[in-house]
C-alpha cells in the first residue's frame, strides 16, 4: 500500500473498541476572551440551512441514503466526497485530518469542494490525529489561506476543560492573531437513559460558555465505552436520544449544526441507514428536523 492510500486509511475513524468516552462534567472556569478569534463577517455567518447532517465512510448506496434520512450536509474525514457523489442540495464539508493532510493537493481539494473547513481530528487521542497544540498552530495558518470558513481543531473530549488541549489552541490562536471561526465538537454518552439529552447539553453550553464562539456538534451517539468493549443502546433507547436531541438542538442559538454518528451500520451499529434504507434511528432522525 503506497503511503497516500496509508494516510487515506487512517482519515477514518479507528476500530470504536479504541475510541475515549468524552467527559460530561460542565466546567466552572470563567469563559476566556476569545471572541475576537473569528472575524466579523463569519461570526455573523449561521447555518443557512437545516443543520442536521452526518459523517460517513463510503460505502455502496451512500448517496441515496443521505437523501434517505434527511440529511442537509455530510462529511467524510477527508478533504473529497471521495467515491460519494454529493446529491444535489446537500451539502459536502471537507477536513484536513492531521499534519499529513496539509498539503497542497488537501488544501486545493479543499478549496474546490467545499465552503467551510473542518480542522484536524481528535489530535488529543494518539490513534487519531495526534498533535501537540503546538504543532497545531503551526501548521494553522495553511488552512486559514484557503479563505473558507474555518473550524477549529475537534477534541476528543475536554473542551470546556481549563488547560485542555482546546484550551491550548485558542488561547495559542489568540495570541498568534489566527482566525478560528467555530468550534466542533465530539461528544459519546454512556447513560442510555432520559438524562442523555441533558448531559449533552450541559457540555455544549459549558463550550460554549468558556468560548463564545459559535459550535459545530460534528460526532454524537449513545456508546458507552468504560469497558473492555464498547457498549450500545437499545433501538427505541436511541430512538428516544435522537429525538430529544433533535429537539433540544434546535433550541440552542449557538449550535449551527451538528452530524450524528455516523451514516451506516456497516461502520458502527449507531448507524442511520442499513444498506436497504433508513433504520429505525434514521427515521427518527429524519423527522426530527
Amino acid at each position: 500500500m503506497s503511503p497516500h492510500h496509508a494516510h487515506r486509511v487512517h482519515r477514518v475513524p479507528p476500530p470504536l473498541s479504541r475510541r475515549r468516552l468524552l467527559g460530561l462534567a460542565a466546567s466552572t472556569a470563567a469563559a476566556l476572551p476569545l471572541t475576537h478569534l473569528a472575524t466579523g463577517a463569519t461570526r455573523a455567518h449561521a447555518a443557512d440551512q437545516d443543520g442536521r447532517g452526518v459523517s460517513l465512510t463510503p460505502f455502496d448506496g451512500a448517496t441515496e441514503a443521505l437523501g434517505e434520512v434527511g440529511a442537509s450536509w455530510y462529511y467524510t474525514w477527508a478533504s473529497t466526497t471521495g467515491d460519494t457523489a454529493r446529491p444535489e442540495g446537500v451539502e459536502f464539508v471537507p477536513m484536513i485530518w492531521g499534519a499529513d493532510s496539509v498539503n497542497d493537493a488537501d488544501l486545493e481539494n479543499a478549496r474546490r469542494e467545499g465552503e467551510v473547513l473542518l480542522g484536524f481530528n481528535e489530535p488529543d487521542l494518539a490513534e487519531q490525529a495526534d498533535m501537540t497544540v503546538e504543532s497545531a498552530l503551526d501548521l494553522w495558518p495553511r488552512l486559514q489561506a484557503t479563505e473558507l470558513r474555518l473550524g477549529a481543531p475537534a477534541v476528543a473530549g475536554g473542551g470546556d476543560q481549563e488547560g485542555g488541549w482546546l484550551d491550548r489552541f485558542l488561547s495559542g490562536a489568540a495570541d498568534r492573531g489566527y482566525r478560528v471561526d467555530f468550534v466542533p465538537l465530539h461528544w459519546y454518552g454512556a447513560d442510555f437513559g432520559p438524562d442523555a439529552v441533558e448531559h449533552l447539553r450541559g457540555y455544549l453550553q459549558a463550550v460554549h460558555d468558556r468560548y463564545q464562539l459559535p459550535l459545530w456538534l460534528t460526532e454524537y451517539a449513545l456508546i458507552d465505552f468504560s469497558g473492555g468493549s464498547p457498549r450500545y443502546p437499545g433501538e427505541q433507547e436511541q430512538v428516544d436520544f435522537v429525538r430529544g436531541a433533535g429537539e433540544m438542538l434546535a433550541q440552542l442559538p449557538f449550535v449551527e449544526r451538528h452530524a450524528w454518528f455516523t451514516l451506516s451500520t456497516g461502520t458502527s451499529p449507531t448507524g442511520l441507514h442499513d444498506g436497504q434504507g433508513a433504520n429505525a434511528t434514521g427515521e427518527a432522525y429524519r423527522e426530527a428536523g
